[in-house]
């Protein structure tokens, strides 16, 4: 993979006029989801950087560093990636003062990056020689960035040692050499650029060097699921099984195997773990008032709408008989028992569930309505 980055690196620096290529462009993935249609794209240039970025490459990272920066903004499910830190520390290794607007829209693109963006990247040019440039300058930010800088006592809130500690920190979190890079962070840019291959057998190399304990498998069995090895992944959670102490952690457990056996075409083995699920939920006082219990219930309603004949409809007449008993049930859920009462041809349950989710869409929309109506309401 890294001959193929290190080619469309070579393509960006020929020409600026082909970084339009790598902008935040939105789009629908395959299962409707909005999304960045060249996201892939911007993350291998990135990469790229990551191991050979020079003096001359400053304009076209803070290109990508700007693309970054609204793709976070416009992330329905916010989040910060990995590929926007990588982009942030770059910028920063440039230690280019006017950057500190750069960095601070970065920060502020969204609740995640506010609270996971270093306060470090905005001081990368110094913290003295930052903080005066933002104090003599007029942009319109000035105000709002001083006041993240500053403490109450007009301290800068990052001193020198701790911004030093900072950039050799990065540098440990970015290595300058490719078999630098833990495998785990090659399993996620395979499966971000489609290379599943690649994702699966970086993900053994990992799990060569690894004990099989609660922590190791926990990473197995989500990385084996991502790539759709479901039957794996329901394996290694059983393995886990054994570290459940408790009648929560034992619940929680039979609940993800479970979902794993479906997701893997193993009906009856989801619905046993199912059954062992609600027993160990016996020991856990209120279950049915937590969101555990909760999700207990969805998935007895996705068991039913992937299982067929005999088997699907005894699932789904114990998921309705669960769901009588947990209050509150989310939209998602009795979005679940709608189609999975539809799927048995049980009509009069479609059409009941139907319009519970119907209601509770509704009561949402009145509830944002009213939120938003309140905000918006001028203070005297």
């Amino acid at each position: 993979m890294m001959e193929a980055v290190r080619r469309e690196l070579v393509r960006m620096r020929e020409s600026p006029a082909l970084w339009r290529e790598l902008r935040y462009e939105r789009a629908r993935d395959g299962d409707g989801y909005v999304c960045d249609r060249n996201v892939a794209r911007r993350a291998k240039v990135l990469w790229a950087l990551q191991y050979d970025h020079r003096p001359e490459d400053v304009a076209l990272v803070r290109w990508l560093a700007e693309q970054e920066a609204c793709c976070r903004r416009e992330a329905p499910f916010q989040g910060l990636s990995e590929e926007t830190r990588l982009a942030g520390f770059l910028l920063a290794d440039y230690r280019q003062v006017a950057d500190v607007w750069l960095h601070w829209e970065i920060k502020r693109a969204n609740f995640d990056t506010w609270a996971g963006y270093d306060l470090e990247h905005l001081f990368a040019a110094g913290v003295g020689e930052t903080v005066a440039f933002v104090r003599e300058s007029g942009h319109a930010d000035r105000d709002a960035v001083l006041g993240l800088l500053l403490d109450e006592q007009g301290r800068a809130r990052v001193s020198a040692e701790e911004l030093a500690q900072w950039r050799q920190s990065q540098r440990s979190s970015f290595p300058v050499d490719p078999a630098g890079e833990d495998p785990l962070t090659w399993v996620e840019r395979a499966k971000l650029v489609g290379d599943r291959g690649l994702a699966r057998r970086e993900l053994d190399r990992w799990m060569g060097g690894q004990a099989r304990d609660d922590a190791t498998l926990s990473v197995l069995c989500h990385q084996l699921a991502a790539l759709g090895a479901y039957a794996e992944a329901a394996q290694a959670q059983r393995e886990r099984l054994v570290y459940a102490d408790s009648p929560w952690d034992s619940a929680s457990a039979y609940r993800s195997l479970a979902g794993l056996e479906r997701q893997a075409g193993d009906h009856r083995a989801a619905r046993d773990a199912l059954r062992l699920c609600r027993r160990a939920l016996d020991g856990v006082p209120g279950w049915s008032m937590v969101g555990l219990g909760r999700m207990y219930v969805e998935e007895l309603f996705l068991l039913a709408g992937a299982a067929e004949g005999a088997l699907a409809e005894a699932v789904f007449a114990e998921a309705d008989h669960q769901a009588r008993e947990v209050p509150g049930l989310p939209m998602v859920v009795l979005r679940a028992a709608a189609e999975a009462a539809g799927k048995i041809g049980d009509e009069t349950n479609a059409e009941r569930y139907q319009q519970l989710c119907d209601a509770e869409r509704a009561r949402i929309d009145t509830a944002v309505a009213q939120a938003r109506g309140h905000r918006d309401t001028p203070r005297s």
